[in-house]
């Protein structure tokens, strides 16, 4: 009797296409990061000009003006610029927080084998850009920016793809926007561990009140803005008077928020508010964020003293080399060691192109470095400087590698697009097994 030969085992693969829904919802989000992408560049481009002009003393004094001194008990006697951090970064952490609780939930992150790879990639690109930045600053006075070239700016990025028209695979960019998902995850707790300062625990216990009221509430499916918004305001209140910053409060009210929809109910209440509040992230809260954030005047600096500055070379370093090596390099070893393989479609030069794109850090990196060296210190304009400068430098060497396969992605594109029954619907999810 002859042997049937056994059938040979099918690898697993790294970064297939996902289901229809899944594409869809994505979409919609990339679309809008893009958009905020765009703005965060023009508010950029604008705090750039303003503070190396003729009226530069007046882009300064905006940002320290003080509109509420009388609230020094609160600590609410915030500059501009502290609000336009403290407090609207605390909305585009709460997106964040949607964001996150829905991918653990409902996401590419709820399965284990599909999660591993952004989850694996995110922390090597975390952990390079901080070894370089820490092997260049040990021992002196810039080792407290070590997490500063750790972070991704996924509307910068995507806004970079807009601009160079690349048309990368569906695939390519959800891996981007869901590594910088898990990336902000770790930013955050970075944040909340390692720069916080002057602790007062108190003001912590007590933002718990409003926190439990504001996710009773969402838990039973109520969107009363009358009482949301006041609750939402006390935690973020109370936990920015603990010492703990501010856009922490953001993380906690966005995983209060169900996920799950009800029968009968339509969409989740975590995708009704992401909607609702990405929008006013991306298009107010990051690019006003990023004015007053990214004017650093060059008029009289000494360049050379600048880019031989060690905290600049760490975070150049970090976001160039270490975003790229942090990346590719654990995507490699997770596909070596679990013997996966590529989708068909991706090759490792893709991976190349779009690990350069993640180290185009700008909103939280120039957050944590603020935090680290203080807002308007020397060392601090130094990190404007070295953000922005290995951001370009990392977007112009991604759009070179990438824009050399924009044939193939074109060709990808068009079959992930093509509808040939016009049911709303591309053709290749419904014959794909997989969707």
């Amino acid at each position: 009797m002859t042997e049937r030969p056994t059938p040979a085992r099918r690898r697993p693969r790294l970064l297939q296409r996902g289901s229809w829904p899944e594409r869809r919802f994505v979409g919609d989000i990339l679309r809008t990061e893009t958009v905020g992408g765009a703005l965060l560049l023009v508010a950029a481009a604008a705090a750039l000009f303003w503070a190396n002009s003729p009226w530069s003393e007046t882009y300064f004094r905006l940002g320290s003006f003080v509109p509420v001194p009388q609230a020094q008990s609160l600590h609410l006697d915030l500059t501009l610029s502290q609000w336009a951090a403290d407090g609207l970064l605390a909305i585009f952490f709460f997106v964040v927080g949607l964001e996150l609780k829905r991918e653990f939930v409902a996401g590419d992150l709820r399965d284990p084998r599909r999660a591993a790879l952004p989850i694996v990639a995110a922390i090597g690109g975390m952990v390079v850009p901080a070894l370089i930045y820490f092997a260049v600053n040990a021992g002196g006075d810039g080792a407290a920016g070590w997490a500063i070239p750790t972070a991704t700016d996924i509307a910068f990025a995507l806004a970079v793809l807009a601009v160079v028209s690349s048309h990368l695979p569906h695939a390519l960019r959800a891996f981007l926007l869901t590594l910088a998902v898990v990336d902000d995850l770790l930013a955050i707790t970075v944040i909340a561990i390692f720069y916080t300062t002057g602790f007062a625990p108190l003001p912590l216990l007590a933002a718990l009140i409003p926190l439990a009221l504001f996710t009773l509430l969402v838990q039973a499916r109520k969107t009363w803005w009358w009482a949301l918004i006041p609750l939402a305001a006390a935690t973020w209140l109370l936990v920015h008077s603990s010492g703990v910053h501010a856009t922490v409060a953001g993380v906690l009210l966005g995983f209060a928020v169900p996920v799950v929809r009800r029968a009968g109910t339509g969409p989740g209440l975590a995708e009704h508010f992401e909607h609702l509040w990405r929008p006013v992230s991306a298009g107010f809260a990051v690019p006003v964020f990023a004015f007053f954030a990214a004017g650093v005047s060059l008029r009289g600096a000494d360049l050379g003293a600048i880019f031989t500055d060690p905290v600049v070379i760490g975070i150049v370093g970090g976001l160039v080399l270490g975003k790229t090596i942090g990346i590719l390099g654990s995507t490699y070893l997770l596909a070596r060691f679990t013997r996966a393989e590529l989708d068909e479609n991706i090759t490792w030069s893709d991976l190349l192109g779009l690990a350069m794109l993640a180290g185009v850090g700008f909103t939280v990196s120039l957050l944590i470095g603020e935090l680290a060296f203080g807002t308007g210190s020397v060392a601090d304009e130094h990190v404007k400087i070295a953000v922005l400068t290995g951001s370009v430098t990392a977007a112009v060497l991604a759009s070179v590698i990438l824009l050399r396969r924009n044939a193939h992605y074109r060709r990808i594109h068009a079959v992930e697009t093509r509808d040939a029954d016009r049911d709303g619907i591309p053709d290749v999810y419904q014959q794909d097994p997989q969707s």
